[in-house]
């Protein structure tokens, strides 16, 4: 069985990251990581209560806690790093249980990265704001327009093999980390699958669509990065 480590960022979210984490299967996962991107509350706590080992980021920002968690796995002994890093948000909205599905086309040796979709799966009403799915739409026909790869989401639960995630030279810091993922995997010619997934409504309000500025924000940059790294 290939090593598997979870790497969850988590902002202020010391009321669902208990249950984030005791969704995910145990018996698959070598090393739960929550990176801590500057929470006021008691994520950190909670989170290590759970069995998780956390880290701290206090530079704001989805990438910047994202990169934290690539960098404290690469600096780990070449025979104690995974096989599949799997990414998860720390909100509840993903269903952490889903793992196997998700890892599954790289077991299979079909694909290097898999994406989680919520467009293929079954959504809880309210859970996907319609901007956030006019902005997937978006961001998911331009991909197919300008790199020909055909996705329908850009969500957040995704495994990828950590040698295929090093060599990708992920660098974003915030909003438009799963879209550079997925752009510089399709300019690398990176072996993709999608695979359904259930979504529900988060546990708290969004930081990103739970807000006007960020919903901006965010789809701003998600279509800047499309086109800077063309």
């Amino acid at each position: 069985m290939p090593r598997i480590s979870v790497i969850i960022p988590a902002y202020n979210e010391e009321k669902s990251i208990t249950h984030v984490i005791s969704d995910i299967p145990a018996e698959l996962v070598q090393e739960v990581i929550v990176v801590n991107n500057n929470s006021s509350d008691s994520t950190s706590e909670v989170a290590r209560a759970a069995g998780a080992t956390v880290l701290h980021e206090p530079r704001p920002g989805y990438g910047n806690a994202c990169l934290t968690g690539i960098a404290y796995t690469a600096n780990k002994p070449t025979q104690e790093q995974p096989d599949i890093i799997v990414f998860l948000d720390g909100d509840y909205s993903d269903y952490p249980g889903e793992l196997p599905q998700v890892i599954q086309p790289i077991l299979d040796g079909k694909a290097d990265l898999v994406i989680g979709s919520r467009v293929l799966g079954q959504r809880e009403a309210g859970a996907l704001m319609p901007q956030q799915i006019f902005g997937n739409w978006l961001a998911t026909t331009l991909l197919r327009w300008l790199y020909g790869v055909r996705y329908t989401d850009l969500g957040p639960f995704r495994a990828i093999r950590f040698s295929t995630l090093q060599q990708l030279g992920m660098r974003d810091r915030n909003y438009g980390w799963t879209v550079e993922m997925q752009a510089r995997a399709a300019k690398q010619k990176v072996r993709y699958a999608e695979v359904p997934v259930n979504y529900r409504k988060r546990i708290g309000v969004s930081k990103v669509s739970g807000t006007v500025k960020g919903s901006v924000l965010a789809g701003y940059k998600i279509i800047l990065t499309i086109f800077k790294l063309l």
